[in-house]
């Protein structure tokens, strides 16, 4: 039996983010990832699986001595976000210049993060990395039991489940979860653009559908396209010429020609809402914790601040009281309103966009045009995004 202060279970991107974090503290911890993150791949191939990274977690994973590291020649900044309705007319803009900030965020692949994650990580030797999975897991008054698959045990004072929308964790733990499809897919796909995208992010609102494109460096570009699933299915049978031309002509052609370079790749939306994101000797983060639309690119942003207030809840008040309950509800109320802010908003513009009934197609175009007129409210939009 080996006793932790923390136990991380899941080394994605937010479970490898917090162990950092703990580790500044001098705990000592176990992160529990049975596939630990593959070496970068040598060649100048581009991941389908892209992230907009808010400029608050790019310093706080400058922090964590990750976000300097990255190879910048494969990070694209964003000057500008434009949006449209699906009338074709109304628009809202964002510009990085009005906010007074150098860029609205970042573009960045998940594995190049990843990568400078797990890098940093096994550079320290106050991380005990277990590349196996649980089979067991006891939550007791004074500690976290995990059993593992070869036989061992490891208890700690506090156990997070980071393990994704499927937390293993969670269902250990009886957590409840709310969850709501919408019915929809994402697909994914990477492409070389004929004209400069101008580090500007462009979405349309479709009336069957969401569609994103993101710049990378160079030309290049990364689209996220939400579609109903019989849409998507069609899109995804596609051949890639004509998925080429569908993308172009949903885009109104305003990068010219597109070639792909990476193929399509789909994953199913869903909101998810937890009864608790805590308990006795329990806590959890990122897509464990909730999950939200994909249209605002704020998944992991969320999961990176929560990884952040869960840190600094945790070192604020010592070894001793690492668990308790009336601590770990202290995180769950800090996440609390950015979570619902986010679920709730995501979920009703993707409500408002796919309803066909003409009077909300007039109110949602004609309140793109409204909220672009007002200024202040288009500034505090930045701010939460910025964050």
């Amino acid at each position: 039996m080996n006793d932790l202060d923390v136990v991380v279970v899941g080394g994605g991107l937010v479970g490898s983010a917090l162990t950092l974090a703990l580790a500044q503290a001098g705990l000592r911890l176990a992160l529990v990832e049975p596939s630990p993150c593959a070496p970068l791949p040598g060649d100048a191939s581009w991941d389908a699986r892209i992230y907009a990274i808010s400029p608050g977690n790019a310093e706080f994973l400058r922090q964590l001595g990750v976000w300097d590291g990255l190879d910048a020649s494969r990070i694209a900044p964003i000057h500008a976000m434009h949006v449209w309705g699906d009338d074709g007319v109304s628009r809202l803009d964002f510009e990085a210049y009005d906010a007074g900030v150098p860029e609205l965020g970042f573009i960045a692949e998940s594995r190049l993060i990843q990568n400078g994650l797990w890098q940093a990580l096994k550079s320290r030797t106050d991380v005990t990395i277990v590349s196996q999975s649980g089979t067991a897991l006891t939550l007791e008054r004074d500690w976290a039991r995990l059993d593992l698959e070869d036989g061992c045990s490891l208890r700690a004072r506090l156990l997070v489940g980071a393990d994704g929308g499927g937390s293993w964790v969670r269902q250990q733990a009886g957590i409840e979860v709310h969850t709501l499809s919408y019915g929809q897919l994402g697909i994914v796909a990477n492409f070389e653009a004929e004209r400069p995208h101008g580090n500007i992010a462009r979405q349309w609102f479709l009336r069957d559908g969401i569609l994103a494109w993101l710049p990378l460096p160079g030309n290049r570009i990364s689209i996220v396209w939400s579609a109903f699933e019989a849409e998507a299915q069609a899109l995804l049978a596609l051949g890639e010429a004509a998925f080429c031309r569908a993308v172009e002509e949903a885009g109104h052609g305003v990068l010219g020609t597109l070639r792909q370079i990476t193929p399509p790749m789909a994953f199913p939306l869903r909101l998810q809402h937890n009864t608790a994101v805590v308990a006795p000797r329990l806590a959890l983060v990122g897509d464990a914790a909730h999950m939200v639309h994909p249209l605002a690119g704020q998944g992991v942003n969320l999961g990176f601040r929560d990884a952040k207030v869960l840190a600094e809840t945790l070192m604020a008040r010592g070894l001793r009281e690492l668990g308790d309950l009336l601590l770990l509800r202290r995180y769950e109320r800090a996440r609390k309103a950015d979570v619902v802010a986010m679920q709730v908003t995501t979920t009703g513009l993707q409500k408002l966009f796919n309803n066909p009934h003409p009077v909300w197609g007039w109110l949602r175009n004609r309140g793109l045009a409204v909220v672009h007129r007002l200024h202040p409210l288009k500034r505090q939009l930045m701010v939460h995004a910025l964050a």
